[in-house]
């Protein structure tokens, strides 16, 4: 239920999430506004908050809250989330959030579906490469997994559906495409994302803080190695 005080627009939107948690909807479809509105409303609560704030949730379009219930109620973080949203800067347009390149070893040995790929969109190899290189992508949300970080949006040139028929297995490190979206798979999982290549760095390390090297609302780019260079930073083959 939204209050009173929510824009014009709809949006954004406090709803009640369950004993403990607010939601909050910041539109109805993800862009690179909504996701720089999000990480800043979400650092700026988390700092409000302190102790009385337990976790937060950013996704696509919404941030998920939750309290303790012990210390206070839905009452007051709502109040706490509406003054912190009049003064966030709806409509941010410039660039926010760190900026990490991945080093990316394409190849059909690295990326097993590549070249499919390419023929799909009638492109070659090196024209997917390029355009999977050329964007800037946003950190939309984070899971399935700790460290599963996907990034939007895809040139739509390269978009594809997600394999009718997942893998058993897909390796760390695996670059992947499915629909708009990309990401590198943080560890060995199942999956059935279209793989085109292979990233050395390490997206999930529970033994470091942070232990993920991007958060919502951060950007990646990504930047071709050759197989040596791919070597030579720790990737395996």
């Amino acid at each position: 239920m939204s209050s009173p005080s929510d824009p014009p627009s709809g949006f954004p939107q406090i709803c009640i999430a369950g004993e403990n948690s607010l939601i909050v909807y910041f539109g109805d479809a993800p862009s690179a506004t909504i996701s720089a509105e999000i990480a800043e409303v979400a650092s700026d609560l988390k700092a409000q908050l302190g102790t009385l704030l337990i976790d937060s949730v950013p996704s696509y379009a919404s941030l998920l809250l939750i309290y303790d219930h012990l210390q206070t109620d839905h009452f007051y973080i709502r109040a706490q989330i509406h003054a912190v949203l009049s003064r966030s800067q709806r409509g941010l347009t410039q660039p926010c959030g760190r900026l990490l390149t991945l080093p990316v070893y394409y190849s059909a040995e690295s990326g097993p579906d590549l070249e499919t790929l390419a023929e799909r969109a009638k492109l070659s190899a090196e024209q997917v490469i390029w355009l999977h290189q050329k964007t800037e992508y946003r950190v939309y949300a984070i899971g399935f997994a700790p460290g599963f970080a996907y990034l939007g949006q895809v040139d739509e040139r390269i978009a594809a559906p997600r394999k009718t028929t997942p893998r058993l297995r897909v390796p760390a490190g695996a670059v992947a495409i499915a629909n708009r979206q990309t990401a590198v798979y943080p560890y060995a999982s199942p999956g059935g994302w279209n793989l085109i290549g292979r990233c050395p760095t390490t997206m999930f390390d529970p033994q470091k803080t942070p232990s993920m090297p991007v958060q919502v609302g951060d950007r990646v780019r990504f930047n071709a190695i050759d197989r040596d260079r791919y070597l030579a930073l720790g990737g395996q083959l």
